[in-house]
């Protein structure tokens, strides 16, 4: 399948402390009927965000992916993960069906709750 013109990205608030999450690790997967494939890992800069799409433009294609978010470390770098904590790591899973689109999926986390939607 063709890749269109469109991209992914996303963008972390700790909503526990009002601010950016930085150094967060992110992973995106790529999903099929029998296959999780490993696509990339990057970590959140000083702005919650990555430093570069997570799938550059011209390279997203249709398909169902998702993205997995180490929450846990962050918060535990605040010293707030307890030895078995209550959100540690967070899968967001997704299709992309417009290739020719920006998709966003933000992730508003604390370490007690956690919420998503298509953003902009």
């Amino acid at each position: 399948m063709a890749a269109g013109t469109g991209f992914l990205t996303t963008h972390i608030l700790d909503t526990a402390n009002g601010r950016p999450a930085c150094g967060v690790k992110v992973d995106l997967y790529r999903l099929t009927d029998i296959t999780r494939e490993h696509l990339v890992a990057m970590v959140t800069n000083g702005d919650g965000r990555t430093d570069r799409p997570i799938i550059a433009q011209g390279e997203l294609i249709v398909g169902t992916y998702e993205l997995v978010f180490s929450i846990g470390d962050y918060f535990a770098g605040d010293g707030q993960k307890p030895a078995n904590p209550f959100i540690d790591v967070v899968p967001i899973r997704f299709g992309i069906a417009e290739p020719d689109e920006h998709y966003h999926v933000p992730l508003l986390a604390s370490p007690f709750s956690f919420s998503t939607y298509r953003g902009s």
